[in-house]
């Protein structure tokens, strides 16, 4: 754990800890990533994407824009975001500056969570008739991640799970639930088996025999679905993961590419620094 004050200066000033959890945590809970507390001093703009981690925030004063999945919506003082961070997002304040709470956190089943509470009519964005609820759990998440609890990672998925049940009861709003045909839901299928198996060889042909469907109908449907070719999102999926283990653990480059399914360390470097625009030793190095 790492509770320290970053980014101090002319424009944010922000308290958080960022949090490692156990390898227990990491492969079987739902886990925090880090939490804190931000205070804009000039007006900003953060912007992230491939993160293996889902965002919540609320907004405690001031105003600003949120960008995702390509909307852009304002958000104002008690309006809280939940978000899924290997989708592009950004967010910046407008000239009345706010001051915001967070939490990262993921775990095994986050991308069927989120994938859930989309379907029941979530919002990226929305504003809770009490937000109190919401600003609690954010503050038991950093005095918990802060202690030394022996059972500390049990303690912040309890927490982290009553955070997700307040958005599920939330999310449901039946006039904005998607319509997801047959079709789609068989490619939601072919989804989570990439999100799954993201580390075996993988090829178009034996998933289009898996999932008896024609592989150019598979290909072109895939990509209408959700914006981007299988062999990308493959590699999404890829180095997502493996700058979450550059990040949290001290496997030896070659060791992660292999965990992400890349036998050949130096081809595991080229397609990390092709996507990232840097080798993985310095990612790792700029946490």
């Amino acid at each position: 754990m790492d509770r320290t004050s970053l980014f101090h200066g002319s424009l944010v000033t922000t308290s958080r800890i960022l949090y490692t959890p156990s390898a227990f945590a990491r492969t079987s809970l739902i886990h925090l990533q880090e939490t804190g507390f931000l205070e804009a001093r000039k007006p900003h703009k953060s912007r992230r994407e491939n993160l293996a981690s889902c965002l919540f925030f609320q907004v405690l004063s001031g105003h600003g824009t949120l960008e995702y999945m390509g909307e852009t919506f304002p958000l104002i003082t008690g309006d809280c975001a939940f978000l899924d961070c290997r989708r592009p997002y950004s967010h910046c304040t407008s000239d009345e500056l706010w001051q915001l709470k967070w939490a990262h956190f993921y775990g095994p089943n986050m991308n069927s969570i989120y994938e859930k509470y989309a379907e029941r009519g979530g919002r990226p964005c929305f504003h809770p008739s009490d937000p109190s609820p919401y600003g609690r759990i954010l503050d038991e998440l950093y005095e918990t991640a802060s202690s030394e609890d022996h059972v500390r990672d049990m303690r912040i998925f309890e927490k982290l799970a009553s955070l997700l049940t307040l958005l599920m009861e939330q999310s449901w709003n039946p006039e904005n639930r998607r319509r997801i045909t047959a079709k789609k839901q068989n490619l939601q299928n072919v989804k989570e088996y990439l999100d799954r198996h993201y580390m075996d060889r993988i090829n178009l042909d034996d998933l289009a025999e898996k999932f008896y469907i024609n592989k150019f109908y598979l290909a072109r449907i895939f990509k209408e679905q959700f914006g981007v070719s299988i062999n990308n999102y493959l590699l999404q999926i890829r180095i997502t993961h493996a700058k979450q283990l550059l990040r949290f653990t001290d496997q030896t480059v070659e060791a992660i590419g292999r965990e992400c399914g890349v036998e050949d360390a130096n081809y595991f470097s080229r397609m990390f620094r092709k996507v990232e625009g840097i080798s993985p030793g310095e990612f790792r190095r700029m946490w």
